[in-house]
């Protein structure tokens, strides 16, 4: 059914333009905002819209307030185009097993760029993450940081910045799951077995068995997050934002 239209509030406008300005790079990161009073004066609004519309940026990551100092644009003008993405994965609270069905159709391809894009010291340092990562294993500590680490430098040798700012939405929002997995035991060694295959078709310049290592690792992550079965998926229902059920872990 069709419903009345809602007035727009005063904030979404500014909102709305300042990340237009972002979007077409005339506000780039590190540029200072206005002060409040100025920002006040040029909107013709209160000081709680402004204010207001700050905290929304804020909570977007477009900018960030310093106590004493000012606001200032921490987003890209690619990293304002995809947020807005992320936000919206978020606010509708879709399934974790769709998103994570997203990162399955892009990871793979970004495994395929990478093979064709990395250079030596992209590859060398990918290394060292496997090698700190090993470290961490056999000292028993958590592995959420090195896993982090080689999943954002692997997307940001693809040399796609919209991919990559898409992909470290969609893996900001599996963060917690992501993390549970890794603690289940056992499960580390399979990771890391699962990162070093990926490196391996990356340092062979084999696209293809880049992108076939990318998918194997992530079906794996899958068959243990989800209870994934043959003959069937046991889908979670939990938001995202909110821990799954143990027993799913």
């Amino acid at each position: 059914m069709l419903k009345a239209v809602k007035k727009k509030r005063v904030y979404e406008d500014i909102v709305q333009q300042i990340r237009n300005l972002i979007q077409k790079g005339k506000l780039k990161q590190g540029d200072q905002l206005p002060t409040e009073r100025e920002l006040v004066d040029t909107f013709k609004v209160s000081r709680a819209s402004v204010r207001e519309a700050i905290r929304y940026l804020e909570s977007m990551k477009f900018v960030k307030s310093r106590q004493g100092d000012g606001t200032y644009v921490i987003a890209s003008s690619e990293e304002a185009l995809i947020q807005p993405l992320a936000a919206t994965l978020f606010l509708e609270k879709d399934n974790i097993m769709d998103i994570f069905t997203i990162r399955k159709i892009i990871e793979p391809q970004v495994a395929q760029l990478a093979a064709e894009n990395a250079t030596a010291s992209e590859i060398n340092e990918l290394e060292e993450i496997l090698e700190e990562q090993a470290k961490d294993i056999g000292n028993g500590l958590n592995l959420t940081k090195t896993d982090s680490e080689f999943h954002n430098l692997l997307t940001r040798t693809a040399k796609n910045r919209v991919l990559e700012r898409l992909l470290f939405a969609i893996l900001d929002l599996l963060a917690q799951t992501r993390e549970k997995y890794l603690q289940v035991e056992g499960r580390a060694k399979k990771s890391l077995k699962g990162h070093r295959e990926v490196l391996s078709a990356i340092k062979a310049r084999n696209p293809v068995a880049a992108r076939q290592a990318m998918r194997r690792h992530l079906e794996e992550i899958e068959h243990i997050l989800f209870n994934k079965k043959k003959g069937g998926v046991k889908r979670s229902s939990t938001p995202t934002g909110s821990s799954p059920p143990q027993k799913k872990v």
